[in-house]
């Protein structure tokens, strides 16, 4: 029997509560700007490093959806979050190993980090594997700088299994599985600007030929501005919304 986790104190909470607002500001006020609806941009929470106690907090603020990078945090912690009675849409936004996917499978309702027709397959595999009740929502990281070395599929290349086209064609033709649109991380020494209009370029294409899968999820604490004003529909969240990060152990 999972335990629940402890109630944050009131302390806790008024942070929490008042991140929030100052994130819910800056979303709406970047939509704004962009002459786009609120409504099209989703909060994901990144909590990594924080505990339960906080994500169920978040939920009770409204907060929807919650983003994790790390199976062996994000497993437990979703179960303690599950025990206290809140059901956020849990995202895994972390590089992914295949022998992960098991795992993973049982309490995500979305996997961004997809980048490999090998991730694909072994994903597609483990969702069909857990008799879910609903397909395995996929996001296609995408590579906005086409450095095979760094995360992503690569969007300008042939490669059969990094390449973004057969990823794509792999995460669609899953049959436990279903294409959500792409994700991506600024690379490191560009400006905000430069990456996510290069990013866009990428979604329209992509949106071209997967009219559906039209998700998009960019931008992070220091840059969600930019990513709405270049088409975002997620923005994920973490030390704006949280505070400063405990260190990793």
């Amino acid at each position: 029997m999972t335990d629940t986790p402890a109630p944050v104190r009131p302390d806790r909470r008024a942070e929490l509560a008042a991140g929030l607002a100052r994130v819910r500001t800056r979303i709406a006020d970047a939509c704004a700007a962009a002459g786009r609806d609120r409504g099209e941009v989703t909060l994901v929470a990144v909590t990594k490093t924080y505990p339960a106690g906080d994500v169920v907090a978040l939920a009770g603020l409204g907060v929807t959806d919650v983003g994790e990078n790390r199976d062996q945090e994000a497993a437990p912690k979703a179960a303690e979050v599950a025990a206290a009675g809140a059901m956020p849409r849990w995202h895994f936004i972390g590089q992914l190993q295949r022998n992960k996917c098991r795992s993973v499978v049982r309490y995500a309702d979305v996997v961004q980090s997809v980048d490999s027709v090998r991730l694909a397959v072994a994903l597609d595999a483990a969702a069909a594997a857990a008799g879910r009740d609903r397909s395995l929502e996929v996001l296609v990281q995408v590579s906005i700088d086409g450095d095979p070395a760094r995360g992503g599929a690569l969007p300008d290349s042939a490669d059969p299994d990094r390449g973004l086209d057969p990823v794509a064609a792999a995460v669609a033709d899953g049959g436990a599985l279903r294409l959500g649109g792409l994700m991506a991380v600024a690379p490191l020494g560009w400006e905000p600007e430069r990456a996510f209009a290069r990013l866009a370029e990428v979604a329209q294409r992509f949106r071209d030929r997967y009219p559906e899968a039209a998700a998009l999820s960019a931008g992070m604490s220091g840059d969600l501005e930019s990513a709405i004003g270049y088409g975002a529909t997620h923005v994920r969240v973490g030390s704006a919304l949280l505070g400063m990060r405990p260190t990793l152990r």
